[in-house]
């Protein structure tokens, strides 16, 4: 039988949408959700955990997608996450809902990687880097509608709703692509490295939640937090050992030794940071400084949404044309022209000026996250397309979680030095200096501000987040560099480079 395309690139897109936007959607709901569980203490673990298992488990499932098919590891990954949507939906407690949450993202390890694979046998050459730039940019997407669709599904039908609303969707998403995609993986006999997945799963944690918990709970150079990062490097050296001595590793080396993998991995960590620190500050700025409403301050990064998709579509054509390198290369010049215009926002600034700024971050991010995904995809064979695909994934969450952890402590950092000492804290009945941005970022009580104290708040918010402008463009310079290494020339009908350099 043949696999009907049309379909199950519909399908793989709607499951890759639910999986995007569990991060964000949740954001929005979890004031209400604190709000009838309690737990305010451990709610921070309800994302951390998602994002834990998600990503240990990403290259995990790259591997077995190579050794058994795509389609029963795709089928396994979104029944975890039906299962874990529903059982949050269900949750009495919040920690019930964290161990859920686990569970959720165990499955959504599986749904984005291996949706891309997939899309990556279906498609051939100048095709498959044209549908990969729609899938790349559910990611942004997903980014932007997700905050705005929690809140109206939280004040119409309920907060588990945010969770259910995943398992019809996911279970008429998963009936469409086993249904409908017809694949045949070899069938032999595996020796599956369970002591490498072991090793893997446990590094990525510890540095992972090391990431989530610096400068928030702990600081930076505290023990906890050193602790954790020297234990996450005890045992990735442990796993390059046991990878190098396996007969089937779950990452095999080899694949690092390609110069065109190895470039597309590090640059899927920029973008990945890019995308989360670009869209991070820029509603606070407009909320906080600015004074907008938060509907105008959604606006100023719902543009992002808009040029990555245009971007992404565009550059299945010019990757054709001009190669991976060139095409690469142009996405990060253009986050560094974004990055460049975030300089020269001010607390006089326009809303749509913001929001030009996030429009040509979007379409910079287009280009080079597509460019990412196909160059790898084209350079492995189908036996190492579904742990290649999987590491531009796992590459792209550690450059998410890496940036925003050092964005949110330098914000932090920046405040407690402009508002500590000063009589605002006394006067407001601060706990400490940074709480006292929040009367900011709300109408009622900032009205009540008087005007001396409201411009050095302003300012103070204005100046930190800034700081978070001058790091975004050394990201998007370091981005550059880095895409020069990508090899030169074109690639032919099949994605392979014609006289590479």
């Amino acid at each position: 039988m043949r696999t009907n395309r049309k379909l199950v690139t519909a399908c793989l897109m709607a499951a890759m949408f639910l999986s995007a936007m569990e991060v964000n959607i949740v954001s929005t709901a979890m004031p209400t959700i604190v709000g009838k569980l309690g737990g305010f203490s451990h709610f921070t673990w309800v994302f951390s955990l998602f994002m834990l298992t998600q990503a240990a488990s990403i290259p995990i499932y790259g591997k077995l997608a190579d050794l058994y098919g795509r389609k029963p590891v795709f089928a396994v990954g979104i029944g975890f996450f039906i299962l874990g949507s529903a059982l949050c939906g269900l949750a009495h407690s919040m920690p019930q809902l964290i161990i859920y949450r686990g569970i959720q993202g165990l499955g959504a390890g599986a749904v984005m990687p291996i949706a891309m694979t997939i899309i990556g046998d279906l498609y051939p050459g100048a095709e498959r880097a044209r549908v990969q730039g729609l899938l790349s940019s559910v990611w942004a997407i997903a980014a932007i509608v997700g905050p705005a669709l929690g809140g109206v599904i939280v004040q119409t039908i309920g907060w588990p709703w945010i969770f259910e609303i995943n398992v019809p969707l996911g279970i008429l998403a998963s009936s469409g692509v086993f249904l409908f995609l017809h694949e045949k993986a070899s069938r032999h006999d595996h020796e599956i490295d369970y002591l490498g997945a072991f090793l893997l799963v446990v590094s990525v944690s510890l540095l992972l939640f090391g990431l989530m918990q610096a400068g928030t709970r702990w600081g930076w150079s505290s023990p906890q937090i050193i602790g954790l990062f020297f234990g996450a490097a005890i045992v990735f050296v442990f796993f390059l050992r046991v990878e190098a001595q396996a007969k089937e590793p779950i990452l095999p080396l080899s694949l690092m030794n390609q110069r065109m993998i190895l470039v597309g991995n590090i640059c899927s960590i920029i973008t990945g940071g890019l995308t989360v620190g670009s869209s991070s500050f820029l509603p606070t700025f407009a909320q906080g400084v600015l004074g907008t409403t938060a509907m105008i301050a959604g606006t100023t990064i719902i543009t992002m949404s808009i040029g990555w998709p245009i971007a992404s579509t565009l550059s299945g054509k010019l990757m054709w044309r001009y190669g991976y390198r060139a095409i690469e290369v142009w996405g990060m010049v253009f986050c560094l022209i974004a990055s460049v215009l975030y300089l020269l926002i001010s607390p006089s600034s326009a809303p749509w000026y913001m929001s030009f700024c996030s429009l040509v971050m979007g379409a910079g991010l287009g280009l080079a996250a597509t460019t990412q995904i196909v160059s790898v995809q084209t350079s492995v064979s189908w036996k190492q397309r579904g742990i290649a695909t999987s590491s531009v994934m796992f590459s792209r969450i550690l450059g998410s979680t890496l940036l925003i952890a050092v964005l949110g402590t330098i914000v932090n950092s920046s405040l407690i030095k402009s508002l500590s000492g000063t009589f605002l804290t006394k006067a407001f009945g601060a706990a400490d200096p940074v709480s006292i941005i929040n009367l900011l970022l709300d109408p009622g009580r900032r009205a009540s501000i008087p005007v001396n104290h409201l411009e050095i708040l302003k300012n103070a918010l204005a100046g930190s987040i800034h700081l978070t402008f001058w790091v975004i463009l050394a990201c998007s310079a370091a981005g550059i560099f880095a895409s020069l290494y990508m090899p030169r020339g074109v690639p032919d009908e099949n994605g392979q480079l014609i006289n590479s350099v």
